[in-house]
């Protein structure tokens, strides 16, 4: 590679750093997901997100205003053949801690889960149940997960069409047992920025071979859509997510969280009609192309967008 290609290679990978940092240190805050003597354990499965949350976290641990502990975890669920020694090897060179668990949940799954049947239900909540357990016994106060923007969307479609709720992932989670405190600092981040970030920086990529190879999974079919839209119609991925941050009980038909039998005249600051008035919002339409600019442009055009 050429000084030129290598110094326009780095520039790049600079400013999708700086992009993702940017991105997760404003879920952190808008969230407070990490304080003061936190210990946060980043559970590190070997794919892109995971990776590429540890790398920011442990970037942000060296300019952050607090101090907190980072310890990576991995689970080994004994899939034939998985790597062992890459994550080990990885983290070795990295001087983080970490602790590699190995449990043979895969045999359970196989067990279990008739031929031809998607396994990742069980497969997560025996992955869930390990890591909980895990970060009991190292003294973790926060669970880091390599959740994105693009998941959260997913998990919406896919509670709205398969499950009847309208229900996402949320960036900071309260376990059921009340013991355990789930982040996903990755929450404003783009999947494909997060992809370009992952090759760029050459990270050592491990595929699962349990689930990530079955055809004809939910969330696939949902990741396919909503990529075509984003080819399609640019702008309406953010759109959608500016909606998950943007929830109107009074407008919606959830007799738990909105009065509606009790409305009454009275209630005028409701103002229930300005639902159906036009709205005018600004949408930041970053390309590919456009993320490779020049230095001196501006980082996203604007597209206004007139809704009725």
């Amino acid at each position: 590679m050429s000084h030129s290609a290598q110094a326009k290679a780095q520039y790049s990978l600079n400013k999708l750093h700086k992009k993702l940092r940017r991105g997760v240190g404003q879920a952190i805050a808008d969230f407070n997901m990490i304080e003061a003597g936190d210990k946060v354990m980043v559970c590190l499965s070997g794919g892109k997100d995971s990776y590429t949350l540890l790398d920011i976290l442990l970037n942000l641990q060296i300019s952050a205003p607090i101090d907190f502990s980072i310890i990576a975890v991995n689970l080994d669920q004994k899939q034939p053949g998985f790597p062992a020694e890459v994550l080990p090897n990885y983290l070795s060179a990295l001087g983080v801690d970490f602790n590699i668990v190995t449990e043979d949940t895969y045999s359970i799954v196989k067990d279990k889960i008739p031929e031809g049947k998607t396994t990742c239900s069980l497969c997560s909540r025996l992955r869930r149940g390990i890591l909980y357990r895990t970060a009991k016994e190292l003294g973790a106060t926060k669970i880091a997960l390599g959740h994105h923007r693009d998941d959260m969307l997913e998990t919406l479609f896919l509670n709205m069409f398969y499950g009847g709720k309208m229900k996402s992932m949320p960036p900071k989670l309260l376990s059921d047992n009340g013991e355990h405190m789930v982040i996903r600092p990755l929450a404003y981040c783009r999947e494909k920025d997060i992809a370009r970030y992952a090759e760029q920086k050459a990270f050592p990529i491990i595929p699962c071979n349990l689930c990530g190879s079955q055809d004809g999974l939910q969330r696939q079919v949902i990741k396919e859509m909503m990529q075509d839209w984003d080819k399609r119609f640019p702008g309406r991925i953010e759109t959608m997510f500016q909606a998950l941050q943007n929830v109107v009980p009074s407008h919606l038909a959830d007799t738990s969280l909105f009065n509606f039998a009790g409305l009454t005249h009275a209630d005028k600051h409701f103002a229930a009609d300005t639902a159906f008035d036009s709205v005018t919002i600004a949408l930041p339409q970053s390309t590919d192309e456009s993320d490779e600019q020049a230095p001196d442009a501006p980082e996203a055009k604007v597209q206004i967008v007139e809704l009725h």
